[in-house]
């Protein structure tokens, strides 16, 4: 989910906005870059030892500059059924989380985010870090018509761990309460964990295909409870495998595989768009006219069939049809193959080209996702 921004070195000219838990990256080694104005750790040492540890163990990574955003007034579902193009009316019990894109009158995604379902007047958000600023400012400027108001938890520190042992390692180090409250919640629902403190919440969601948590608390409290998973054995890990990760999960990199330019319908989200009961959100109108006349570009996936590595913006050949591009690519390490999400001609067959440095290499048209709880989901 986090907008995608040019990583750079960090240099002594530098300094960008910082984590709570900057501190213990430092301290680890990490390499740390910049990424949309934060400085953030691109690996500790080896991004593939850690995209490992999430994939056969667990890893845990610092999201907290991600931004929260807390919902409330008596018209919030009313006001969210508007501006989200998934309904939260499928959010009937309290925890429970969705998916969506925030869209333009246009129908281009604006942010793509989580919602989730505190209580009958309260909402909660979690958008993306580089589009925060923009979001918070659309979101504000409709709220008051629906008199809700919005409050932005910049106090709060993110942390996801991820991976097949994530749960127990993470449920092992709360009071026990909250960690058999946490060990019971469903594939994306959340809860309060009021033994913790005030403002402690869990939710069992994820950026990486695999299983896991993620947890908002307040940022004087992350350091102890990032100590504390690492005491555990929790790797610690870098925007480096976490990009390599969501990308074999199939999972969409706002900014690149879908911006204010794109829609949900040519960027492989379809599926987030609830059409039903003739629910009137923002973008509905061109994305109904959109669909009327059929879609022109599709997101898909690519598997290189020759040697070499497939990267962003890359050319794609699909003959007689025209270009396509890829919109985020790299080396998989779970495949040991190279994979890409790209947007094509909706008629693209299933055999394409990639332009790789002036070489035309075969590439397999492929439906995302690559890899899901440590398992290949496409034929190799």
């Amino acid at each position: 989910m986090d907008a995608a921004v040019k990583l750079r070195v960090e240099s002594g000219a530098h300094m960008g906005l910082r984590t709570p838990l900057y501190p213990r990256h430092v301290e680890l080694g990490a390499r740390m870059v910049d990424f949309g104005g934060w400085d953030m750790p691109l690996h500790y040492g080896s991004q593939l030892e850690e995209h490992h540890a999430v994939r056969r163990a667990a890893g845990m990574f610092d999201v907290s500059h991600m931004r929260v955003v807390d919902l409330e007034g008596a018209r919030v579902r009313e006001f969210l059924a508007q501006l989200l193009a998934n309904d939260v009316g499928r959010l009937t019990a309290p925890g429970k989380a969705l998916y969506s894109c925030m869209l333009n009158e246009q129908g281009g995604v604006v942010d793509d985010l989580i919602v989730y379902h505190r209580d009958a007047t309260r909402f909660r958000l979690v958008v993306n870090a580089g589009t925060a600023d923009g979001d918070v400012a659309w979101i504000g400027a409709r709220a008051p018509a629906f008199a809700v108001s919005l409050r932005e938890r910049r106090e709060l520190a993110l942390i996801a761990v991820q991976g097949p042992q994530a749960r127990a390692l993470t449920a092992a180090l709360l009071p026990a309460p909250d960690g058999a409250a946490a060990l019971a919640l469903v594939r994306f629902a959340g809860c309060e964990l009021p033994g913790s403190g005030p403002d402690h919440y869990i939710a069992r969601t994820g950026y990486t295909g695999e299983d896991g948590f993620e947890l908002m608390l307040p940022a004087a409290r992350a350091g102890a409870f990032w100590d504390a998973l690492r005491a555990a054995g929790v790797r610690p890990c870098g925007l480096g495998a976490r990009d390599t990760l969501r990308l074999e999960a199939g999972m969409s990199l706002y900014g690149h595989d879908m911006d204010t330019h794109t829609t949900p319908l040519e960027s492989g989200l379809a599926w987030t768009v609830a059409f039903g009961a003739g629910r009137a959100f923002v973008g509905r109108e061109a994305l109904e006219a959109q669909r009327a006349v059929g879609v022109a570009r599709r997101l898909v996936g690519l598997v290189l069939e020759d040697k070499g590595v497939l990267r962003d913006k890359q050319r794609v050949v699909v003959a007689g049809l025209g270009d396509g591009e890829i919109t985020s690519g790299s080396w998989s390490p779970t495949l040991e193959r190279s994979i890409a999400l790209a947007r094509v001609p909706t008629a693209a067959p299933e055999c394409v080209q990639v332009d790789v440095r002036g070489r035309l290499l075969g590439a397999r048209v492929v439906r995302p996702p690559f890899v899901r709880d440590g398992r290949a989901c496409i034929e190799l």
